[in-house]
């Protein structure tokens, strides 16, 4: 009877949505049956009345197309008590993680659906994905170095980690290094602190072949971090090793950065990822869907790619949180279910400006628009400027040249603003408090 079982959940599985199947009929294990009577064994109560609710009539029909008789089919809280049992995986099975992560030779692990395969090439990305497989595959050696351009979540760091994916795969000898600015900084810190410093020199200057580099717009001001890896870039270049660099900002933006790094770092092929538009969004939307075995009406996957634009982060948690909660709830993914998810992440942008941002931080700080703008370097001035540029930056597409001009500043000063409360963010509670703040007043519209 333990083979009709297991036909019965291998045709359910075909008729219902894989993560449904996953959570609510895999776990579920025959407990006793009679001739009319079948007794299957769930993990808990609320388990138990959520299957019964949802799959329960599906079950009954197909045990009865199984073994050809009308059987009654019901569900109870506890272990399966078949002979041999202790042999059967447990009632609740800890599925296993869809981007569990592989290991470098060194640095940060690797996401292990972050390949070439699973990239969504588009108009907005072609250049910095071809640049990308042609290093990865040493296609082109007059070119060794790369840096990936783009705002936080628009894809740089899938493509850095599919090099290193490739890399690892296609040239199993080879010693892949991924890994931030700002772990390297710290890495470098606690060398120096551990009296350590020639070994942390001969990991990344002789021991590393790929060098993945995070964000580098992160050592802004860190002049002991720039010094160390400039020596370190000269070693590997002259090695013919290869370097590629993610960053939110062009190498010329960053501030602080001393003349010699910034020089390697422009000598890269600079490769820049715009945002996707709405039929790219439809085929990251499509590709999410049948990697996660999500079955999405197109007119779902359409709606989605319309009303999140912002970037492809927000696009993956809206498709996670629709088929989420149809899977909890036990409803069709429909239209009336994804609005009530989409509503909740949406933000009032178009409304959003940077005149609407200064003015509502100015009646936050008691400051005059005229004092924001000014050449004054007063503290209680300068903090509401640094946060006016912050959340400009954060709710506008305005380019940070643009916002500088708008506070009277130069780009480099606006940049240097953002990082400010980006640190304040980490470090100081008041700052995170007033943050969190404006962010609820400009999502909710009310400003």
């Amino acid at each position: 009877m333990e083979a009709v079982w297991k036909k019965v959940k291998s045709v359910v599985e075909k008729q219902i949505p894989k993560h449904s199947f996953q959570m609510w009929i895999e776990p579920l294990e025959l407990r006793k049956n009679a001739t009319d009577k079948w007794v299957v064994a769930c993990p808990n109560f609320f388990f138990k009345k959520r299957v019964n609710d949802l799959y329960g009539k599906m079950l009954a029909a197909e045990l009865k197309n199984a073994t050809g008789n009308r059987c009654h089919l019901s569900f109870e809280v506890g272990t399966n008590n078949n002979e041999g049992s202790r042999k059967k995986k447990p009632l609740n099975p800890q599925l296993s993680l869809p981007n569990a992560s592989i290991r470098p030779h060194s640095g940060r692990f690797l996401r292990r659906d972050f390949t070439f395969d699973e990239f969504v090439v588009g108009a907005n990305n072609d250049f910095a994905y071809s640049a990308s497989l042609s290093l990865a595959s040493r296609r082109e050696y007059q070119q060794n170095a790369l840096l990936l351009l783009s705002k936080t979540g628009m894809g740089k760091s899938h493509l850095s980690q599919a090099i290193g994916h490739h890399v690892l795969s296609e040239y199993p000898d080879e010693r892949v290094y991924y890994i931030t600015a700002e772990d390297f900084s710290n890495e470098m810190v606690q060398a120096f602190r551990q009296d350590s410093i020639n070994k942390f020199k001969a990991k990344y200057r002789n021991k590393c072949d790929v060098l993945l580099l995070e964000d580098i717009h992160y050592l802004s001001g860190k002049e002991r971090t720039q010094v160390e890896l400039a020596l370190t870039l000269d070693s590997l270049f002259e090695a013919s090793k290869r370097i590629i660099f993610s960053s939110c900002y062009l190498p010329g933006d960053i501030p602080k950065l001393n003349d010699k790094l910034r020089s390697r770092l422009s000598c890269s092929l600079i490769s820049k990822i715009d945002s996707p538009n709405f039929r790219t969004r439809v085929r990251i939307l499509r590709k999410k869907a049948q990697s996660n075995g999500y079955h999405i009406p197109d007119t779902i996957i359409e709606y989605l790619a319309g009303e999140l634009t912002e970037d492809i982060r927000q696009l993956e948690s809206g498709l996670n949180g629709v088929a989420a909660k149809s899977s909890l709830l036990g409803t069709p993914i429909d239209l009336d279910l994804t609005e009530s998810v989409v509503k909740n992440m949406v933000r009032q942008r178009k409304k959003i400006t940077i005149d609407v941002i200064k003015k509502m931080v100015c009646k936050y700080y008691n400051c005059t628009l005229k004092d924001m703008v000014s050449r004054s370097r007063k503290q209680h001035l300068v903090r509401p400027r640094q946060m006016a540029i912050y959340l400009s930056r954060l709710y506008t597409d305005a380019p940070l040249q643009s916002i500088g001009k708008a506070f009277n500043r130069y780009h480099a000063t606006a940049l240097h603003s953002i990082h400010c409360i980006e640190r304040g963010l980490k470090e100081n509670s008041v700052i995170q408090k007033q943050v969190e703040f404006f962010n609820q007043k400009l999502e909710s519209g009310k400003f």
